[in-house]
């Protein structure tokens, strides 16, 4: 059976974008949001919000269980400072925050239970819908 692993990352993302629009719902705030502190202007992209999604998904699915915090760090970026050197700064939380309750109303991920760490892993409903798209993802670039 193929798994998100035998893939492209990108292509499964940006497929899993366009499926997750008709699961999930974006928020009216999210057109004028930057995407963090790191960042000058909003995404230009008008599905950046199940861009988003779908890689905080593979993300829970891949590296699981994981919490705010650290998806903020890994969705991170460097913020340029003019003469300055670089620095790295974290992710918008309140972005994360309600794309991780939209994914667990979908019923997607979870709260982990009873596990020594913190935060969402994968449903095997999410593990399905994204091995769905995968195996799909695969016939295609077999044919």
């Amino acid at each position: 059976m193929t798994t998100i692993n035998d893939v492209d990352i990108n292509e499964l993302i940006e497929n899993a974008a366009v499926e997750l629009k008709k699961i999930i719902k974006q928020p009216e705030w999210s057109m004028f949001v930057k995407t963090g502190t790191s960042k000058t202007r909003p995404p230009e992209r008008d599905d950046w919000w199940f861009t988003r999604s779908a890689a905080v998904l593979r993300k829970i699915y891949t590296q699981g269980p994981l919490g705010v915090s650290k998806l903020r760090t890994k969705f991170g970026s460097k913020k340029h400072r003019g003469y300055k050197p670089e620095e790295f700064r974290k992710a918008s939380g309140k972005i994360i925050r309600v794309i991780l309750q939209e994914l667990e109303k979908a019923e997607l991920i979870k709260k982990a239970e009873k596990s020594t760490y913190k935060g969402r892993v994968v449903t095997p409903k999410g593990k399905s819908f994204l091995d769905k798209i995968a195996s799909r993802l695969a016939k295609k670039e077999a044919s």
